[in-house]
């Protein structure tokens, strides 16, 4: 049975969680596969809005399996903050899987984050200060602390010990900051032990069993293809790969068993912190669509930097990930517009480029070359099916639809659970 993997298609913050939820009562287990939280996903049921920092969307269907797997970097106190508050809301969360191998956020990767980004000065990446990049750095550094670390004292204490001797060297006398306490730092994480203990698995098997019983498996990623590692606008980018490809390492699933890739995609674009970003608007238009769209970071609040639909990083994403049905959300942000630019190109130092240039130098000076569609006055959010869309709405659709490369599988013309027109099947 199909593992089917969902990937951000620009920077993040396309409306993955609209999509999981979409799904969430066909698919048996929704997995989280990478990040942390330092990304979230915005779900609205009813009257209600959840909105979901480290836990899988599909934590709010009552019949799925939510999982955070190995790749997923994991802050205990966020964690069991998410949990409470929602099952405060009614919401159960006793079906949560932990994977043992998944790494700890400590409050050192928090202090050196905060500390580093500070430092970076204008070069700055615009990290959310939450400890993500130096848990992953310790990860890869092979001094980092696993989720099953915590049911060994001895091997949590010496592991701190090892962990502490160096990065309070660091904060001391490189940044002027109070060292982190071991003795602190292991009783508060030995309190989180207990508590953690019931949600912990070996995911990676319990994923697979549920593959050859005959089970769906719905591949979260949080953020978007251009902030992958490798992928990504380097060095503007998260610590993990949201691809495709860093869901099988992430989810410890092999790539044979991913039978679909569903990339999220909005009908304009947006992107938080710094970095390049050629079809940014920094005039009224990018107020507009700021605020008609709604366009704050769920986790962090920022304001998203806002810009029109960019084809080539639509192309890129395809390509990178072997998207196989894009989603297109908020098309209804565009009701009003007359003309609709659309980036088709960049002009780089004299050179004309149709896909996303080479060199990162060429990516930072690329100014887009647009081609203007005709917009709609109408209002879509009534819409449910894609016959009762405006014909330019229409056509706007099959456009973006052919300059990404990949079919337009659903389309979001609201936040509501029931604004989504699902033109073929995404499961």
């Amino acid at each position: 049975m199909p593992a089917i993997t969902l990937v951000g298609a620009q920077w993040g913050d396309e409306g993955k969680g609209k999509a999981t939820d979409l799904v969430g009562n066909r698919v048996d287990y929704v997995v989280r596969y990478q990040g942390g939280n330092n990304a979230g996903h915005t779900v609205v049921i009813g009257d209600q809005k959840y909105a979901l920092h480290l836990l899988p969307s599909g934590i709010l269907s009552p019949d799925v399996v939510p999982v955070i797997a190995n790749g997923v970097v994991i802050d205990p106190a966020v964690l069991f903050e998410e949990l409470r508050g929602l099952r405060e809301r009614g919401v159960s969360t006793e079906r949560l899987l932990v994977s043992a191998n998944a790494h700890m956020i400590m409050p050192y990767h928090r202090a050196l984050d905060k500390v580093t980004e500070r430092f970076l000065g204008k070069g700055r990446i615009g990290t959310t200060g939450r400890g993500i990049g130096p848990t992953y750095a310790d990860k890869i550094s092979r001094t980092g602390i696993r989720v099953q670390d915590m049911f060994d004292p001895k091997i949590l204490r010496q592991k701190l010990e090892l962990a502490l001797n160096d990065k309070n060297q660091v904060l001391t006398k490189v940044f002027n900051r109070r060292g982190v306490d071991l003795d602190q730092v292991f009783d508060e994480y030995m309190g989180y032990a207990e508590e953690l203990r019931p949600f912990v698995a070996d995911t990676s098997l319990e994923l697979n069993k549920a593959l050859d019983d005959g089970k769906t498996v719905y591949l979260e990623g949080s953020q978007g293809t251009l902030l992958d590692i490798d992928h990504g606008t380097y060095p503007f980018v998260t610590s993990s790969s949201p691809t495709a490809g860093g869901a099988c390492a992430g989810a410890g699933l092999g790539p044979t068993r991913i039978t679909k890739v569903v990339g999220i995609v909005k009908a304009y674009t947006t992107r938080v912190g710094s970095g390049p970003f050629p079809t940014e608007l920094h005039d009224e238009w990018g107020e507009w669509l700021r605020q008609k769209g709604g366009e704050y970071g769920v986790t962090t609040g920022r304001n998203r930097r806002c810009g029109w639909f960019d084809a080539p990083i639509a192309r890129y994403a395809t390509r990178i990930n072997g998207i196989t049905d894009f989603f297109l959300t908020k098309l209804d942000v565009l009701s009003g517009l007359e003309r609709i630019p659309v980036c088709v190109g960049y002009e780089a130092n004299g050179t004309r480029h149709d896909e996303i240039p080479m060199t990162q130098t060429d990516f930072h000076h690329a100014v887009p070359v647009y081609e203007y569609l005709d917009g709609w006055n109408e209002d879509i959010s009534h819409a449910r099916s894609f016959e009762e869309l405006p014909k330019t709405a229409q056509a706007y659709v099959r456009t973006l639809e052919e300059m990404a490369g990949a079919p337009i599988s659903a389309i979001g013309v609201g936040p509501g659970r029931d604004q989504t027109l699902e033109l073929r099947s995404l499961v």
